[in-house]
């Protein structure tokens, strides 16, 4: 049984407009390396990510992401160097899932850059088999993961499947996680989750420090939109369906949306959105987002599941992937 205190919240249904025109579905190659723990992931023929599960990372990532261009969509640091990348929370590498108050551990926040003396307040989570990897059509790639203290004692287990599938503009993710309690597991309302990416510099939203350096080629142009019509700034802390960053990289533009799951708890989804480049989907921040007004408290009674669904959608070309698109994606992805 799975408890929790929410506000109660009524979302509109969205009307899907007619079907839209869908480009050919290229190959999907999913490569499990032999000599490093990484799985790489091409569609097309064209690198698009690569599943990253290093005991040096507290977290398993996918990164970098990829447009169908090629171009690099999320932050290089702390992993790589790239000019006029922003070098703060290195703990914002790629796209992740984790949480910042587990049984009053923080997940989120841990990396590198904790003191040593300070890490028992941290946890990990620890990716140790690969179960499937399947090319083709649509890449599988299906791992197991434990969520642990600095002694390695499990809290949870996740069995996380990656659905992967592009055409010649667009990239899409499905991401399903099931986490099943070893012991009794409280997840505390708290800001910092669930799944997150952290944007390459471009697709920020602009701020004065950018005004300073207008001559740079990668100027931040970035904003936010959500379902509910929420943008910039606005869209932090809103419940919607989807939301969508989107900017231009180059000549190109460039967008990377997230969409949430009927299915998921406290649906529709707040948005942990910030113009400095992280965005996130969080359903289990409410008292912050909310003020106080309600929060969410998800208990898991050891033996006990719960399972994430989300899709994240890559989009570039002339013009960045519209509503009508959107919706009709977070319509076909409520049906898996």
């Amino acid at each position: 049984m799975i408890r929790f205190k929410t506000l109660s919240f009524a979302m509109p249904l969205v009307a899907l407009a007619s079907v839209v025109f869908a480009q050919k579905s290229l190959p999907v190659t999913v490569l499990k390396s032999a000599t490093e723990n990484k799985v790489d992931i091409s569609i097309g023929g064209r690198p698009f990510t690569s599943f990253l599960y290093p005991d040096s990372l507290e977290k398993p990532v996918l990164y970098p992401l990829r447009a169908a261009s090629g171009t690099v969509v999320t932050r290089s640091f702390p992993l790589e160097s790239r000019a006029g990348d922003p070098t703060d929370h290195p703990h914002h590498i790629g796209l992740w899932f984790n949480f910042e108050n587990l049984n009053g551990l923080d997940f989120w926040n841990n990396s590198y850059a904790i003191p040593a003396n300070k890490k028992n307040m941290y946890g990990w989570v620890r990716t140790d088999r690969i179960l499937e990897t399947k090319s083709g059509d649509k890449g599988i790639l299906t791992y197991h993961a434990n969520w642990t203290n600095q002694q390695k004692d499990v809290i949870l287990e996740e069995t996380t499947r990656y659905e992967f599938s592009g055409d010649d503009n667009q990239r899409i993710i499905d991401r399903f996680t099931t986490l099943k309690a070893n012991k009794d597991a409280a997840f505390n309302d708290a800001k910092d989750g669930l799944l997150g990416i952290r944007l390459a510099h471009e697709l920020q939203m602009p701020n004065s420090e950018d005004t300073k350096i207008a001559g740079q080629v990668n100027l931040a142009s970035g904003n936010y939109v959500t379902s509910a019509g929420k943008t910039g700034d606005d869209a932090w802390s809103t419940r919607a369906i989807w939301c969508k960053v989107f900017g231009k990289m180059g000549t190109d533009s460039v967008s990377i949306s997230i969409i949430d799951h009927p299915k998921n708890v406290n649906y529709p989804t707040f948005w942990h959105a910030r113009g400095y480049g992280l965005f996130a989907a969080n359903p289990l921040g409410e008292k912050v987002f909310t003020n106080g007004k309600s929060e969410k408290m998800l208990h898991l009674k050891k033996g006990e599941s719960v399972t994430f669904r989300y899709r994240i959608v890559v989009n570039n070309g002339k013009q960045t992937i519209s509503t009508t698109q959107l919706n009709e994606l977070a319509g076909s992805f409520a049906k898996k």
